[in-house]
């Protein structure tokens, strides 16, 4: 039983009976059953069109299912007949059912989950694993989603924009439990770089492969946290760098800059430098006020105070952080950096103090707080 093929078929299935009328919840179902029938069958009687022989298969599970409960006769009557046999239709409805899982009704924590549950082909549980969440709250918080689909049709186009945060979202989870988020993330958007011709898809997948490029190099042994200045490029995936820097370079051409493929242009010139004093920060400076345009976003700016600190000296860094709001998140760690830079080692180790307590994961408590105790170490000898 090929089981790669039955999970890759699986997303375009369940979309396929939600654009004729089933209801997501039902929808999933009938596929599920399907999907238990094709373990039975296939292996003495494999079909020849196995996407058709499911979609058929997972129709009828439907249709029974629907005529079986007295509560859904109304229903019934709403629903297609069942279609003829033959191939299934050649039109990709995985796209369709991307833009269902990013629904704009959906808080980002549910669409992900819908995301992972339905495009993804994971498990509840593999899911629950991945965010370390019990399997009851994740059901619980699936069937949510899956209940506010409901009844949602195909008939308007669906937001990119909205897809390609919820994908990105998942892939900032990285790596939890068994199920590898941030390999998971790649995948989906590969998959969905291959439905859809779009600059910001490519922008994003190629974003995701320069940042797992250097995914190696990111923790020590002990599993502490490696700064990019700090970290062995010669750990970092080059053969991930080049795809990642051929397909931004094609996105790029198209002359439709948006803020993934200014994201992935930052990536690529940190990629390119073959050790950190050589990385091009007056470019990068460049490409975050093309971000910072596009976006606007606190963040964005916050992360350009860091580069114009490297490029223009870190009291020109401190000036332009000046500016921001220092209740954001990782402004105080900034400001911790930039003083050091600057020599104030007292503020600094004072900064970097603070900057712990606001962490919000183990891993960047104690990294933070090895380096208020390196700068107090230096200041006593």
């Amino acid at each position: 039983m090929n089981e790669a093929l039955l999970r890759s078929l699986t997303p375009s299935v369940l979309a396929i009976l939600v654009r004729r009328g089933a209801d997501f919840a039902a929808a999933e179902d009938a596929v599920q059953e399907a999907l238990i029938e094709a373990v039975r069958v296939w292996p003495d009687d494999p079909p020849r069109d196995a996407k058709g022989w499911l979609v058929t298969v997972a129709w009828r599970k439907f249709l029974d299912a629907t005529r079986a409960d007295a509560a859904r006769r109304r229903r019934e009557d709403r629903v297609e007949e069942e279609p003829p046999p033959g191939p299934a239709p050649a039109v990709d409805d995985t796209l369709q059912l991307y833009f269902l899982c990013a629904h704009p009704s959906l808080t980002p924590s549910s669409a992900v989950a819908l995301t992972l549950r339905a495009v993804g082909g994971l498990t509840t549980r593999q899911i629950a694993q991945a965010y370390l969440v019990p399997e009851a709250t994740m059901a619980q918080r699936i069937s949510r989603a899956k209940r506010t689909v409901s009844g949602v049709r195909f008939d308007q186009p669906g937001d990119v924009a909205t897809v390609l945060r919820v994908l990105y979202l998942v892939f900032n989870e990285g790596y939890s439990g068994d199920v590898d988020l941030a390999a998971e993330a790649i995948r989906l958007t590969r998959q969905l770089a291959s439905a859809i011709d779009h600059p910001e898809v490519a922008g994003l997948l190629a974003l995701m492969l320069l940042h797992h490029a250097r995914r190696a190099a990111r923790t020590a042994p002990d599993g502490s946290l490696v700064p990019l200045a700090e970290q062995d490029r010669g750990r970092w995936d080059t053969a991930l760098i080049a795809e990642g820097i051929e397909i931004l370079q094609s996105a790029l051409a198209r002359d439709r800059l948006g803020e993934f493929q200014a994201q992935a242009a930052i990536a690529a010139l940190h990629a390119d430098a073959p050790t950190a004093e050589e990385t091009d920060w007056v470019q990068i400076v460049e490409w975050y006020d093309e971000l910072t345009r596009l976006t606007d976003s606190p963040v964005v700016r916050l992360n350009r105070a860091v580069a114009v600190g490297e490029a223009d000296g870190p009291r020109a860094g401190l000036a332009a952080l000046a500016a921001l709001d220092d209740s954001l998140p990782r402004h105080t760690a900034v400001a911790a950096y930039l003083h050091e830079r600057d020599g104030d080692l007292a503020t600094a180790a004072q900064l970097y103090a603070e900057a712990a307590q606001k962490a919000p994961n183990l891993a960047e408590v104690a990294h933070l707080t090895r380096q208020a105790a390196r700068l107090n170490a230096r200041r006593r000898r």
